[in-house]
């Protein structure tokens, strides 16, 4: 099994920045993609930024410029750093990934439990 734990989140007031990570242990050969995803209350979970193995990147229109995300394989982490935070982006933030046990297996989407961010106006 693979046990995913974000750390980071906080309250924080708008304009500043927060840097979350997400480790992750278990049985892990590799990963391919890795992101965070969001909700907000009364919403959906949405997709803020996506990193794949090559390390193509994919940004929610509302984050591009303000957060990036990185990842380093050899310690099983993945991260995003927020700047310029906005009221909006209050929610609770959750880190995937796509990992595998072993070579020619399959890779299997795992969830952390969320990390709640804040951001005052």
């Amino acid at each position: 099994q693979v046990q995913l734990v974000e750390s980071g989140g906080g309250l924080v007031q708008a304009g500043g920045s927060l840097r979350l990570s997400c480790a992750a242990s278990g049985s892990i050969l590799d990963f391919n993609v890795m992101a965070w995803y969001r909700q907000a209350p009364g919403k959906q979970r949405e997709l803020v930024a996506s990193m794949t193995s090559g390390g193509r990147t994919n940004y929610l229109d509302f984050v591009k410029g303000r957060f990036t995300i990185s990842r380093d394989n050899a310690k099983n982490m993945v991260y995003l750093q927020m700047n310029s935070l906005k009221p909006e982006d209050t929610a609770v933030y959750y880190c995937y990934v796509e990992a595998r046990r072993y070579y020619g297996g399959s890779y299997v989407a795992h969830w952390g439990q969320g990390t709640q961010v804040t951001v005052s106006s």
